[in-house]
């Protein structure tokens, strides 16, 4: 009890120096002194040339203060013409509002707030006395114009792709779907980068438990930054280790403003030209923009071809490997002393000549991908020729062999999305194993191992392999092929939307009827 009651005394009978200690704002605060304050702001970026500190004379209060921004990120025409002219030459219409003409206004208590603004592009007005600082929108940072889409080119869609600001692409989409119900919620992700995530959704169709379960899971990122959307899809998906991608990332507002009608998720992350959109369905990744504006007939055509091809892509090689090394009792008499003449001079087994084709031709890819667009051109087409017609005169790989990656390759580019394709051409090289150590048993096991992981995959705790499993007869419509528009009256269950109607009966009447 003594202890106690001498230090009750002490904090009644305060020191002068101690009384003088408490009293001192804290260092977050904001406090009177502008020399105090720049200090502050100054010792925070140092090392930092691009920082500027524009002093003033408020004209219309007469006070001393200061403009401070990063040079790089703000407007300098905005900062003149909005800020800097009018708190120097103009008076407002009141006392308490300064005469700046920005369209955004924010007030500021803490110089972490004012190193967080400022690292954001922001102008920060700190005035003499004053405990509160002004940040203004003038944001100004080196950015692209909108260009058409580089990867999903369109012939009859938009031609209008995402850039690597946020905003901009949350225009574009809002210009598509011009309704209240469009909502947004706002997240920033990184201790260091301080990104920012936006998820878009229909308020009135997303199913809020699906809304719930991406927000957590982006909420509780502990990350040092995220650069762009393939970073952030690695830390949300279901399933890291599935070669499939459990995102739809595009680069196209039209596609993501359909996605969001069906009733998906759409984020939008800052600094990244893509959005993603889920949750996905593995039938999602094989349409396309032009699919819908294109007729029913055509479409349906294209999406029959493309699973034709997925098959293909995966399958062929591993099928020539098998037909030559174990089955070769299926392949016709005719056909066989073929490729037996073509394989005469080839001194390796069908496994490691596939396996040395399919390697060359994915390095011929990549290198055609990183060169410049006409160097990589080049590559991609005289590399082909001259390695492959090489190869075969050398009697390293047979001519059928060519024509079997050949095929392959082509089989792989009619996928329309990139990251759906990139799984199919690495899921050939375990079908290839398979095939050379048990034939058409080991493809047959392969593709039941692949099936049975589609079927356990999830997108957002969303069955992947929708609508075939589980089996949804009304999305049938629109998976291999579709069926047209005005008999797509739902939307489909895949997408978990709460408000299924999607429009009403548009049935055409011609004749006059």
């Amino acid at each position: 009890m003594g202890f106690l009651r001498k230090w009750l005394t002490g904090l009644m009978h305060k020191s002068p120096i101690q009384q003088q200690i408490q009293q001192q704002p804290q260092p977050n605060l904001i406090s009177g002194d502008l020399s105090q304050n720049v200090l502050s702001i100054r010792d925070i970026f140092r090392d930092t040339p691009d920082l500027i500190v524009r002093h003033l004379i408020i004209k219309q209060t007469g006070q001393r203060a200061a403009l401070v921004y990063l040079e790089g990120l703000t407007d300098k025409n905005s900062i003149t013409n909005n800020v800097l002219d009018p708190l120097q030459l103009q008076t407002g219409s009141s006392t308490s509002d300064l005469p700046v003409t920005v369209g955004s206004v924010t007030e500021i208590t803490g110089i972490n707030d004012i190193e967080h603004a400022i690292l954001h592009g922001l102008s920060v007005l700190i005035i003499n006395e004053s405990t509160v600082a002004y940040s203004y929108d003038t944001q100004g940072w080196p950015q692209r114009a909108i260009e058409d889409p580089q990867i999903e080119s369109s012939l009859k869609g938009g031609h209008q792709g995402f850039v690597e600001t946020a905003s901009q692409n949350i225009a574009l989409i809002r210009r598509y779907i011009p309704d209240r119900e469009l909502k947004m919620k706002s997240i920033i992700v990184g201790r260091r980068g301080k990104t920012s995530v936006i998820i878009m959704y229909l308020e009135d169709v997303a199913h809020p438990e699906v809304l719930q379960e991406l927000y957590d899971r982006i909420k509780l990122l502990d990350v040092d930054a995220i650069l762009n959307s393939g970073e952030l899809e690695g830390f949300i998906e279901d399933n890291p280790f599935s070669p499939f991608p459990q995102f739809i990332s595009t680069e196209r507002p039209d596609a993501v403003a359909s996605q969001i009608l069906q009733g998906r998720l759409a984020i939008v992350v800052d600094r990244s030209p893509a959005v993603l959109v889920g949750p996905a369905s593995f039938t999602s990744f094989f349409q396309s923009v032009d699919d819908y504006s294109t007729r029913w007939l055509v479409a349906s055509f294209n999406r029959l071809m493309r699973f034709m091809a997925f098959l293909l892509a995966i399958c062929l090689p591993s099928l020539y490997i098998a037909a030559i090394s174990f089955n070769y009792e299926v392949i016709p008499v005719k056909l066989i002393l073929s490729i037996g003449e073509s394989r005469e001079r080839v001194p390796f087994p069908p496994f490691v000549e596939a396996l040395l084709m399919e390697i060359t031709l994915e390095m011929l890819r990549e290198a055609g991908v990183r060169l410049p667009s006409p160097i990589g051109q080049t590559v991609g087409i005289v590399g082909g020729i001259v390695i492959g017609q090489a190869a075969v005169q050398a009697g390293i790989v047979s001519n059928i062999m060519v024509i079997v990656v050949a095929s392959t390759a082509i089989a792989s580019f009619i996928i329309p999305n990139y990251d759906m394709a990139s799984a199919i051409r690495l899921l050939r090289f375990p079908m290839m194993l398979m095939a050379w150590m048990f034939g058409i048993v080991g493809i047959v096991i392969g593709l039941m191992t692949l099936i049975g992981h589609l079927i356990a995959l999830e997108s957002l705790g969303t069955p992947y392999g929708s609508p075939f499993a589980p089996v949804r007869f009304s999305d049938l419509k629109d998976t291999i092929f579709r069926f047209p528009i005005w008999k797509m009256t739902k939307r489909p269950v895949s997408a978990r939307a709460t408000q299924m109607r999607r429009q009403g009966s548009n049935r055409p009447r011609g004749d006059g009827k």
